[in-house]
């Protein structure tokens, strides 16, 4: 198969290309929509979407109140989703816990006790992280992330072995189906050597009419089973059922803690006040002096027009930091079928906001407006917050988090087309270290 070109952000430590310069230049001057400023000792590019737009001439223009296409561009980082304009997945009632309150799972519960003291001697966790998995058409991709995924597992020091993989949603395409679980979930990960653990998606809390299967069934029996049994669905893929007490719920591991969020099925997401209060209750709770990693399947920034990111869900998220007083190191989504790494506020903090959806829905990722493209890295949006620090929209990939008791090392590797040779192990195609607070 022929390598495909892959659209791609700067590293963050790189300068933006002289053609890339080249062409901003040509926009402020012709259009006037794009301003560059200094911010904390660095510039940052602002792009004003409205003034981009009204500068380009395009045909045809809909009539009559139609519409034709989602544009790529969004007007911001953060949107209000309009339900008239963009009819929604309808919210769906949750399905009661399989555990008690406050729904906490421990690691020392799945991994083996030799397992756990190999993170706390070393003093270091690698951990997986990736959504938007699945395998529509084909699971050519979700396979080949997942065979780069386990190539993490060949060093012969054991403690750079990730942990377990935390799955960021949207498991299952279209609806959640039993059907679907083996070809989109056990068979892809049938010889991933480590326990996953997920957040469901708006997908996997959809319904389809026809299976007669209500929201989230087949997510909870797959991964909030009262105990670690075998699911007919598995078929010959011997991973078990996990064990998670809610499909909202808290890991507790040695070296962080892991707060798991679902944002429901409509765009933008939906936090009900029962899920809105054990947050601020999780988020005051979580150990000082110990990574805390907030993930939720809607992001709260996205430079993806199609699915932009949820200024409603900010609101509540932020709102709940403020009330704590305990704010994530690191809030980590899916959604969108692309990389995007951001720079965001949540209760007056700075916090690296991750997208990580590229795990292999389909051939076809997300792809950001050529003004992204095109434009000095890092990026804000008039009206917005945020800060856009890299993005790639190109290629398949996957986190690798390494945390300790000060750091948090997040890489994303970009892996190669299926049929490609690469050689090993994977260079990080984006790297951030983040203080544990």
């Amino acid at each position: 198969m022929a390598k495909k070109k892959v659209r791609k952000g700067r590293a963050s430590k790189s300068g933006a290309a002289s053609s890339s310069k080249a062409a901003a230049n040509a926009l402020t001057k012709t259009a006037g929509a794009i301003s560059t400023k200094s911010a904390k000792g660095r510039k940052i590019t602002t792009l004003d979407a409205t003034a981009l737009l009204a500068s380009v001439k395009h045909h045809p223009g809909p009539g009559n109140a139609r519409r034709f296409a989602a544009s790529r561009l969004p007007q911001s980082f953060q949107t209000v989703i309009d339900p008239n304009k963009n009819p929604p997945q309808p919210f769906q009632p949750l399905p009661p816990p399989t555990g008690k309150a406050p729904f906490h799972l421990s690691l020392d519960t799945v991994l083996s006790a030799q397992a756990m003291q190999t993170i706390t001697s070393s003093g270091q966790m690698v951990v997986h992280a990736v959504g938007d998995t699945g395998g529509v058409n084909t699971a050519t991709y979700i396979e080949n992330v997942a065979t780069y995924m386990e190539d993490d597992f060949s060093s012969s020091d054991p403690s750079s072995h990730p942990s377990f993989f935390y799955h960021l949603g949207d498991v299952v395409y279209y609806d959640g189906e039993t059907a679907n679980y083996f070809p989109e979930f056990y068979e892809p990960y049938m010889t991933y050597p480590a326990p996953i653990f997920a957040i469901p998606g708006n997908h996997d809390g959809d319904i389809d009419p026809q299976t007669k299967e209500t929201t989230l069934q087949e997510f909870v029996r797959n991964f909030c089973a009262p105990a670690p049994v075998h699911q007919p669905e598995a078929n010959d893929a011997p991973r078990d059922a996990m064990t998670q007490p809610n499909v909202y719920w808290t890991l507790l591991t040695p070296l962080a803690t892991f707060i798991g969020l679902y944002s429901n099925c409509p765009e933008g997401g939906v936090l009900k006040a029962d899920q809105i209060a054990w947050l601020e209750a999780e988020l005051k709770a979580a150990p000082a002096g110990m990574a805390l990693i907030l993930a939720v399947h809607h992001p709260l920034y996205s430079a993806y027009g199609a699915h932009p990111g949820s200024q409603a869900l900010y609101s509540v998220i932020d709102g709940a930091c403020k009330t704590a007083g305990r704010t994530p190191d690191l809030v980590l989504s899916g959604h969108v079928h692309d990389y995007q790494r951001f720079t965001g506020t949540l209760g007056g903090k700075s916090v690296p906001c991750i997208i990580a959806g590229a795990g292999g829905y389909n051939a076809k990722l997300h792809t950001l407006s050529k003004i992204f493209h095109n434009t000095p890295l890092p990026i804000a949006m008039k009206g917005s917050g945020g800060v856009l620090e890299n993005f790639n929209d190109g290629a398949h990939g996957y986190l690798r988090l390494t945390m300790t008791k000060k750091n948090i090392l997040c890489e994303y590797f970009a892996v190669p087309e299926p049929g490609v040779t690469a050689k090993l192990p994977l260079k990080a195609f984006d790297t951030i270290t983040i203080p544990v607070s």
